[in-house]
């Protein structure tokens, strides 16, 4: 079965809307920048990717994942034309960290927050009237393991539209953390490249609606494989990994051979992309030269929960345009993935009638969907021909 996407919306360090998002994807603009909000002294690093939606002073205030995710949802349900009042539609939101940052200003500065300032059932109820929402704190595949239980609710008659969000914000002990981790600050995100440094944290929320019997407008979600391995807090394991793309395959009924692009989670982390790229070498074998890939993560930084969301509504509109974003960043690619078919180094022209978009989170959370465009290509048409 598959299910219509009727709405989607958006906001990134690269743009506010989808459209805009998009268009700055295409183009090779990041939206990366000097943090902001954090004391750039304590700190190797000194660039993020922000939602720049601080007053002029950059005092961060407490609730703003929850705006962003408020902000996406809006835009999502007026490109669906749904009422605002969602009253029992279910709201599934993935996010990888919430809204720890308000924890953070609550902790050391005092800002005033109470209990319901700590989910985003609080802020959804204000603003829709909604009373079927649900958080999924699945780290970097949140968004994607969200789709999956939409999913679920329409194949089960139990809903017959549902609301999938992912959203993310930098907070500083993450910040704080990854800026240890690394022994040099990345300065850029260069997913698969054989001389990358790391990824860099960003700032995004998005959403799409899918309604039952509806006409599709952006294409189809055909279905999600996941799974979780527990293998390690931070390392992906390649079986794992390879696991859920064939799930996601056996599961939406296509076969490798059917795919035309793939949206790479492509963090730019030396372990995750090498894993990644294996993983697609022994799922896809002698076709993973054929099939386009690009990842978005070098112009909009890591935006965690929100990612795989990101991803799912930018292949859709590649679907729609013909027009795919490149990966950036990418000068040399590592071994693994030397017979990749990057789109590079500008945005690629092409037929895309299937897509597959990656998401793989810390513990070995790992989750993969397959979308359709809206008018499938005529059958014995050559998917991923350049025009």
């Amino acid at each position: 079965m598959s299910w219509p996407v009727t709405g989607m919306g958006a906001v990134a360090s690269v743009g506010r809307t989808v459209d805009e998002i998009y268009a700055g994807l295409c183009a090779g603009h990041s939206g990366i920048g000097p943090l902001r909000a954090f004391n750039r002294d304590w700190y190797r690093g000194g660039d993020l990717f922000e939602v720049d939606d601080r007053a002029a002073d950059g005092v961060d205030v407490p609730g703003r994942a929850g705006a962003l995710l408020l902000d996406a949802v809006t835009q999502a349900v007026t490109d669906a034309g749904l009422d605002e009042r969602l009253d029992d539609v279910p709201v599934l939101v993935g996010t990888g960290l919430r809204e720890l940052r308000s924890v953070e200003l609550w902790w050391r500065d005092g800002v005033p927050l109470g209990p319901g300032g700590l989910h985003f059932g609080t802020v959804l109820r204000e603003r829709f009237g909604a009373v079927d929402t649900h958080t999924f704190a699945n780290a970097c595949s949140a968004s994607l393991y969200a789709l999956a239980m939409g999913v679920d609710l329409l194949e089960l008659d139990l809903a017959d539209t549902v609301i999938v969000a992912g959203v993310d914000v930098v907070t500083e002990s993450m910040f704080g953390l990854a800026d240890r981790v690394q022994p040099e600050p990345p300065g850029q995100v260069r997913p698969f490249d054989r001389h990358r440094r790391g990824t860099i944290l960003g700032e995004g929320a998005a959403a799409i609606v899918l309604r039952r019997d509806a006409t599709t407008r952006y294409g189809n979600v055909l279905d999600i494989g996941v799974n979780c391995d527990a293998y390690h807090p931070t390392a992906p394991a390649l079986g794992s990994v390879a696991a859920a793309m064939r799930d996601a395959h056996r599961r939406a009924g296509v076969k490798p051979e059917d795919i035309d692009l793939v949206m790479l989670h492509g963090t730019g982390t030396p372990l995750n992309d090498e894993v990644e790229a294996s993983a697609l070498v022994e799922v896809y074998g002698d076709d993973v030269s054929r099939v386009l890939m690009t990842g978005v993560k070098s112009l909009t930084g890591h935006t965690s929960g929100a990612s795989g969301m990101i991803n799912l509504i930018v292949a859709l509109r590649a679907m729609r345009e013909g027009l795919v974003p490149p990966i950036c960043g990418l000068d040399d690619p590592v071994d693994e993935a030397a017979r990749f078919n990057f789109a590079r180094p500008d945005a690629v022209r092409a037929e895309i009638a299937l897509a597959q978009i990656d998401g793989f989170g810390f513990g070995g959370i790992n989750a993969v969907a397959i979308v359709e465009a809206a008018e499938p290509w005529p059958a014995g048409a050559h998917h991923g021909a350049w025009a």
